[in-house]
């Protein structure tokens, strides 16, 4: 008896061993199987749909991953930031993003697909993955808050620099649009919230973000049950101001 179960475990184990082996098989030829011409198509289309992709060269570098993780986020498709033929076809036939209010240069946070979108006064866009805030209790300065990310419509009212040495943890090109929260480059930018509140990007695209971000910039930040029209702002911008002057006084 006990000879026939360590040959059924044997057995069992063996079987396990080869369907692990198999499976491992599988996914390497399936990575194997998309070339860099493949690559390079796919990138070429998502920077068609205003993903931000850096150079169209075919090479897998943090700007093309960071752009299939955004367009992952975009179409609910499960986050792997992996090349596949799957993935290949699933970019080629998408009919891209679209801004949630065109028409005028400001910047969109879409906080459940946890992307960023840039968007200018044409509808082109430039579209990065985003972390933001965890929406849990931390503790700064022996003080306990929320890491929550405000919704609404805001303007960068402040802008760092390089490292934002006066700020909690690392910001890098710290763009600030109410009170401590801000666009801000970072090396820690997970498929989920992350951050404190603040809207952590690609650190490769930090520097070009400052640069476009300029002050005074719209930023509408919303989820699928909140949203806030800046129209009012760029049909009078003398409001636009007003929420300029009151944001940079407090």
């Amino acid at each position: 008896m006990t000879k026939k179960l360590n040959l059924k475990f044997v057995l069992s184990i063996g079987l396990l061993l080869i369907s692990m082996v198999s499976t491992a098989v599988a996914q390497q030829n399936r990575r194997a199987s998309v070339t860099r011409v493949q690559i390079r198509d796919a990138e070429r289309r998502l920077a068609d749909m205003g993903y931000w992709t850096g150079i169209v060269d075919g090479v897998i570098d943090p700007a093309t991953q960071a752009a299939l993780i955004a367009f992952q986020k975009w179409e609910g498709r499960p986050i792997t930031g992996e090349f596949t033929l799957e993935e290949i076809e699933a970019i080629r036939t998408s009919a891209g993003p679209e801004a949630r209010e065109p028409g005028y240069e400001h910047v969109e946070v879409d906080i459940d697909r946890q992307v960023l979108l840039i968007v200018n006064e044409e509808g082109g866009l430039r579209i990065l993955p985003v972390a933001t805030g965890t929406n849990k209790p931390f503790v700064y300065d022996g003080q306990t808050s929320i890491a929550y990310t405000p919704r609404g419509r805001f303007v960068v009212y402040d802008k760092v620099i390089g490292w934002d040495v006066d700020a909690p943890g690392q910001m890098y090109y710290s763009n600030y649009i109410s009170g401590g929260i801000a666009i801000h480059g970072s090396y820690n930018v997970p498929i989920r919230p992350a951050s404190q509140g603040c809207i952590r990007i690609p650190m490769f695209a930090a520097r070009e973000v400052s640069r476009l971000l300029k002050i005074g910039t719209i930023v509408l930040v919303y989820d699928k049950v909140s949203f806030v029209s800046a129209k009012p702002w760029v049909e009078d911008p003398q409001l636009k101001e007003a929420a300029l002057a009151t944001a940079a006084h407090h």
